[in-house]
């Protein structure tokens, strides 16, 4: 900052990416996650502007781009630019009458991109506490997870949950965060000892926009029909898998996938919570290669080189469970594993999934890390 600037910055902040553990595509359906926030984050350096009356300059380190807008001109999203995550959190603070000042910043990130990471919410949580540091307002930690939330559905065009911004914000190193999206509540649930995680990247990116909103339109689609069959259904965090079943006729097949990817999700974070209380993890691991099975079959937001991936991770020593986490379509996948195995197993499944499918991949340790942060 102070290389580009020439001042050094007053605001440093961090945020983190996250895994997905358990509850694929089940935030904006009211259930229940586990997930954990990672040891890769954003990273920023502002200060308030230094150029013309409302002009803002962002930098981000890692490819040497800039953004230069003008916080008086932010009707108009960029489609597809990176900038409109930080305009999208401008327009969400102006809507609830926070006016934020003009500044330079300066971007450096370690979540991988496109990759099932949640680059997108670590970039809105660690620019939103620069903003609000700015502003020199505070709000409480369920407001700025739904003003990033907000940014996506209304500004960027993707009909996200929560799940992305809660698990950047609430994170604890060495434990997992078991998310509750109909009341919103938060507990942290400690990773066994003995275990870690290993994520391996497809090199498939994926723009969720479209495939996302089908999804979560389908999933409405299946409220809005179960509804007339059991009136207390207000989300398909009511429904069990039986009475889906039962309802299966009354249901488009693929809308009946849809829910039955989402209801087998609520019921795994549920099993898979209690087996991490027992200190099952070899049952914790079959449910996420179960969870993984639907990805692949109900939901199909996997694809042939996550599915490669999960494939060669059950021939290595070490293997508990492995699953797509994120969205889907590309991305990453992430394997549960014993420490003791932890290394050889990365290199072998990157050696494997070279030979197999022709792609270069780093498959890479991650730890369970603290969440977003204002730094001294």
């Amino acid at each position: 900052f102070q290389e580009k600037f020439g001042i050094f910055p007053e605001i440093l902040s961090r945020a983190p990416g996250r895994l997905e553990i358990l509850g694929n595509h089940t935030d904006y359906n009211e259930g229940t996650v586990l997930s954990v926030a990672v040891d890769r984050a954003m990273h920023i350096a502002a200060a308030p502007a230094s150029g013309p009356p409302g002009q803002c300059l962002v930098i981000d380190l890692i490819d040497g781009s800039c953004r230069i807008f003008d916080l008086r001109a932010l009707d108009r999203p960029c489609a597809g630019d990176w900038s409109n995550y930080i305009k999208g959190l401008i327009v969400e603070l102006h809507r609830r009458g926070i006016q934020v000042p003009a500044f330079d910043a300066v971007l450096y990130g370690t979540v991988p991109l496109s990759a099932g990471m949640s680059s997108s919410a670590a970039l809105e949580m660690a620019m939103l506490l620069v903003l609000l540091k700015l502003a020199d307002k505070e709000l409480p930690w369920l407001e700025c997870a739904k003003i990033g939330q907000a940014c996506e559905n209304h500004y960027v065009g993707a009909k996200t949950g929560l799940l992305d911004q809660v698990s950047s914000l609430k994170g604890k190193k060495g434990n997992l965060i078991y998310s509750d999206f109909r009341n919103y509540t938060v507990d942290n649930v400690p990773i066994p000892e003995g275990t870690a995680f290993v994520v391996a990247d497809s090199k498939v990116k994926h723009n969720l926009t479209n495939e996302y909103n089908e999804r979560r339109e389908a999933c409405e689609e299946a409220v809005r029909i179960l509804a007339d069959v059991h009136p207390g259904v207000k989300a398909l965090r009511d429904v069990t898998v039986q009475q889906l079943r039962d309802a299966e006729a009354l249901l488009p097949p693929v809308v009946f996938r849809r829910a039955l990817h989402v209801v087998g999700e609520i019921d795994r974070v549920e099993n898979g919570r209690e087996a991490l209380r027992k200190g099952d993890i070899v049952g914790f691991g079959k449910l996420m290669q179960e969870s993984h099975s639907s990805s692949m079959e109900n939901f199909e937001n996997s694809c042939p080189e996550i599915d490669r991936l999960v494939e060669i991770g059950q021939t290595l020593p070490g293997y508990l469970g492995a699953r797509i986490s994120g969205g889907g379509f590309g991305g990453i996948s992430v394997h549960l594993v014993r420490s003791q195995d932890a290394q050889n197993y990365q290199k072998a499944l990157e050696e494997a999934y070279l030979e197999q499918s022709g792609i270069q991949t780093t498959a890479m340790l991650c730890q369970a890390g603290d969440g977003a942060q204002l730094l001294n």
